[in-house]
């Protein structure tokens, strides 16, 4: 059922007072903000990585063919390719996890992080689940 003239002029009038008053809120709401940045940041070290790898085939073809003052750009290009590797394994880890917890609740770790508790407790939680188990 489409909405009457007068019922989108209203709802476009709330959407724009929700985004004046929170808009933190509704690029949450919409998939934008720290997500996008993140895939935004790999893709370009995605690309970097590939100009860092062809500097270093075309440094090291022209020290092959030439003077030694080409290792620089093999350097250079090898350089390149090493953050931006870092970069994009950082953001990539970051594009999952930057996901707002659903239903107003906190995240929950994974098992066997260290906010489950000590080593020592989670051995003895074991110890006696299988001593529960065995009937001893």
């Amino acid at each position: 059922m489409a909405l009457s003239e007068e019922e989108q002029r209203l709802l476009e009038q709330m959407e724009a007072a929700l985004a004046a008053e929170d808009p933190k809120l509704v690029n949450t709401l919409r998939g934008t903000g720290v997500r996008k940045l993140h895939r935004r940041r790999a893709a370009i070290a995605g690309v970097g990585f590939f100009v860092g790898l062809a500097l270093l085939v075309v440094g090291l073809y022209l020290m092959s063919s030439g003077p030694i003052g080409y290792v620089g750009l093999s350097l250079l290009g090898f350089g390149i390719m090493v953050a931006a590797a870092v970069t994009a394994i950082y953001s990539w880890q970051h594009v999952g996890t930057s996901a707002p917890a659903r239903g107003g609740e906190r995240a929950r770790a994974p098992q066997g992080s260290a906010t489950d508790g000590s080593f020592m407790d989670k051995m003895e939680e074991r110890w006696r689940r299988r001593r529960d188990e065995s009937g001893f």
